[in-house]
């Protein structure tokens, strides 16, 4: 286990950790958690940095357990936030809950002699006796010990609820409620979490007199300035309802020069002299993004599948890279439906069939009937993959899986006929 804090440093996860725990990792496995948030129905690309640090723990021998709070969740962490966060109903923390947990088992096996374990607060926190609680957990917290920590200390001049005040108390009782049910002896998350962490190990010190520890990893920004894991559309999701593979892909596609080591290292369980020869690679071609292009391939494969990660590198490839469109398969199509322009035409119309120049017009690609004509006199526009004359008709014998018509004006502008 002692190679979990070399890793740990040399991938970038380590943030800071507790004295000792390099030599209680020496004396064998431990097991450890992570906290998630269930306010979404989805983890997103923020959150990978400690599901990817359950992951290699496990990899190390460690056994992870992953904490969703549907406890927690309901008082809310003030950990980095300048404002209460909103207050869910019991029916929607639970099923975040359940839709968290289906996207980390992509990630951790939860077979074999180290499986890894999804827990809910829920079961603990929700019928905890307040006077109890009090009692066992409140009087071993001073006020002054909990206004230092940065958490609450951030709130103090726009104002804290005594409800998110007593968050790390609860989250300490976590903590402790685990080393005795579970046997963890280490606590894992964002380096904003340190002070609830350390609470635990206070309290778990205070009530059993022994040791625990506690490992945060860093908060990450781009190259640029800009927070991790925000696009144009705000959080990038794993849930594809939410952010499509397709988007998805090209969020890790559009990873800065400057960022994609850090990021290869972080987000992919590729070996280290392997990455490195992929950057001596793109040293030599930067124009190609062999770094990003694998990057994206990993992490999409991991997070929707090899399959799905296959379509949407194709349809990348046929959007913005030039490559030719075939007859695609179905599913590439559905891909590239959900990516590109789009209109409707009746099927009614187009069994009698309608000009090409109407179809580009009202597709978007041409503004008149005589910008479309001359583009299609110079050879500017496409049906299906193949240069359309002007006096081509657009018909349902044109359809590509029984639905789709694909209009294309030079090399990367497209749009898509689906008919209903």
């Amino acid at each position: 286990m002692t190679d979990i804090l070399a890793l740990a440093r040399t991938r970038g996860f380590l943030h800071d950790a507790t004295p000792g725990l390099a030599e209680r990792l020496a004396l064998g496995p431990v097991t450890a958690y992570v906290g998630f948030d269930p306010t979404a129905d989805s983890l997103h690309v923020g959150n990978l940095v400690p599901v990817m640090g359950l992951a290699w723990l496990q990899r190390s021998g460690g056994t992870p357990i992953a904490l969703v709070g549907g406890g927690t969740g309901l008082v809310g962490d003030p950990s980095g936030k300048r404002t209460e966060r909103p207050m869910l109903t019991l029916g929607q923390v639970d099923a975040n809950a359940g839709a968290i947990r289906t996207q980390l088992e992509q990630f951790l096996s939860f077979s074999g002699k180290h499986a890894a374990r999804v827990m809910n607060n829920a079961e603990w926190l929700r019928g905890l006796n307040l006077l109890e609680f009090l009692r066992d957990t409140g009087k071993h917290f001073t006020v002054n010990y909990m206004l230092q920590k940065e958490s609450v200390k951030s709130r103090m001049d726009s104002g804290i609820s005594f409800t998110e005040f007593t968050y790390m108390l609860v989250q300490a009782y976590d903590y402790w409620h685990l080393h005795q049910s579970a046997g963890v002896e280490l606590q894992m998350g964002g380096s904003d979490q340190w002070g609830n962490i350390t609470a635990g190990i206070e309290l778990i010190n205070r009530r059993e007199q022994k040791t625990a520890h506690g490992l945060v990893f860093p908060l990450l920004t781009t190259a640029a300035g800009n927070k991790f894991g925000k696009s144009e559309d705000g959080n990038v999701w794993l849930d594809p309802t939410k952010t499509s593979p397709y988007k998805f892909y090209q969020f890790w596609l559009n990873t800065d020069d400057r960022d994609v080591a850090g990021w290869l290292r972080l987000f992919t369980f590729m070996e280290l002299d392997e990455i490195e020869a992929l950057l001596a690679e793109q040293a030599k071609d930067p124009g190609r993004r062999a770094a990003q292009r694998r990057l994206a391939l990993e992490v999409t494969s991991r997070v929707h599948g090899a399959e799905t990660a296959e379509r949407v590198m194709a349809a990348s490839a046929i959007l913005f890279g030039g490559t030719p469109l075939v007859a695609e398969s179905p599913e590439l199509l559905e891909v590239l439906e959900g990516e590109m322009p789009k209109f409707s035409v009746p099927q009614a119309e187009l069994s009698v069939g309608f000009s090409v120049v109407d179809a580009l017009i009202r597709a978007g690609l041409a503004s008149s009937k005589a910008d479309a004509k001359r583009g299609l006199d110079q050879r500017g526009f496409s049906v299906n993959g193949k240069v359309a004359d002007p006096g081509r008709v657009v018909t349902d014998d044109d359809l590509l899986a029984g639905r789709y018509i694909v209009l294309q004006k030079g090399k990367k502008n497209y749009a898509m006929l689906v008919v209903t």
